[in-house]
């Protein structure tokens, strides 16, 4: 029996290159013979262990199952915002699974998504994690909750929010940490305490990549006294043996990462079938467990309860819509006038 193929797209390719090799790879739709299907999956950097080793050969194998046809799966997987900008100006994923809302809502506005993709289970979401710090064993700098990052001499790590949307929920967990620590000290909350704490933090931070996967990669390099992160990419790392420890700050945000079909795309490519089981397939528990033991806290209830032990329960833990949404943080904190957008332009004039 023939084997399934799974090709990798190079993720630093230039976008024209990407999306003519997406035309070369899918575009074709299923083969003459009918025998074997296609599949391009367009993915943010940080589940790509989880994909590759755990769920797509598992998922390459239901294919042939149910369907009698082998199944060819090609992925690229960089930052999410730079995906999502990847995916609307022509490369073409049949699948897109991101970071954040707001970059599966880039690929929709450029008319290629054009189902509901939130109506389907979970809101769309496929994944959960929290915004955690990372700390080099034994917690040297004695890191404990956000004011430790804006202390002086300690070297911050997080990425760049223009082109990571990893690095978009580590400024929100930041900003939204500073409201709620400013609630508990006065009793509401105070916009210029998260704004003050924020550009401290910055003023720490010693490089900003351009995805939370080069950030993590930066600090395993040695760079850094604490990285803010997700959960899930530190996890794996510690099972490992890689000489970290992860803090888990009281106040902190829920991430929630979507993934969805990109009408358009899968249709010009006859994939849609291949897509949408494979939609399916990421709700699963089969695939649920395989993302929980990569890291990722579970979207469906029952594997979550059966790795309860492992994702602790922040006691102020907060959400996107707590601080008004994707639609008012864009403008309010990354927006032309927006606070992080502020706090860098003051930093770079030594302000």
């Amino acid at each position: 029996m023939p084997h399934a193929r799974s090709t990798i797209l190079l993720p630093l390719l230039p976008l024209a290159l990407l999306a003519s090799l997406a035309c070369a790879g899918g575009g074709r739709g299923p083969s003459a013979a009918g025998e074997r299907s296609s599949l391009i999956l367009g993915a943010y950097t940080v589940p790509k262990e989880a994909y590759q080793e755990e769920i797509l050969p598992a998922f390459v194998r239901k294919w042939k199952a149910d369907s009698g046809r082998e199944l060819d799966v090609q992925q690229s997987y960089v930052g999410s915002g730079q995906q999502a900008r990847a995916i609307a100006g022509g490369f073409e994923a049949d699948v897109a699974a991101l970071s954040l809302e707001d970059d599966v809502e880039e690929i929709r506005r450029a008319g290629l998504i054009t189902h509901d993709w939130k109506a389907a289970p979970h809101g769309g979401m496929i994944t959960r994690s929290i915004v955690v710090l990372g700390v080099r064993k034994g917690n040297p700098r004695g890191i404990r909750g956000w004011e430790d990052l804006a202390r002086p001499g300690v070297e911050v790590l997080y990425p760049n929010p223009k082109t990571s949307g990893g690095a978009m929920w580590d400024v929100n967990a930041i900003y939204g940490a500073g409201l709620r620590i400013s609630e508990a000290a006065g009793g509401r909350q105070d916009p210029a305490y998260a704004r003050d704490l924020l550009k401290r933090i910055q003023r720490n931070v010693k490089v900003m990549d351009k995805s939370g996967r080069e950030s993590v990669t930066t600090f395993e390099r040695g760079i850094g006294d604490v990285i803010v992160t997700y959960e899930n990419e530190l996890l794996p790392r510690i099972a490992a043996g890689q000489p970290y420890e992860i803090v888990v700050p009281d106040q902190t945000i829920l991430i929630e990462n979507p993934a969805a079909l990109v009408d358009r795309y899968a249709d010009e490519h006859g994939a849609r079938p291949a897509a949408q089981a494979f939609l399916d397939y990421l709700r699963s528990p089969d695939a649920q467990r395989a993302f929980a033991r990569k890291g990722f806290r579970p979207v469906d209830e029952g594997v979550a309860r059966e790795f309860a032990g492992r994702f602790p329960a922040p006691s102020q833990l907060f959400t996107i819509a707590d601080l008004g949404g994707w639609e008012k943080v864009k403008a309010d904190i990354y927006g032309e006038q927006g606070v992080w957008t502020q706090i860098t332009r003051e930093l770079a004039k030594g302000r």
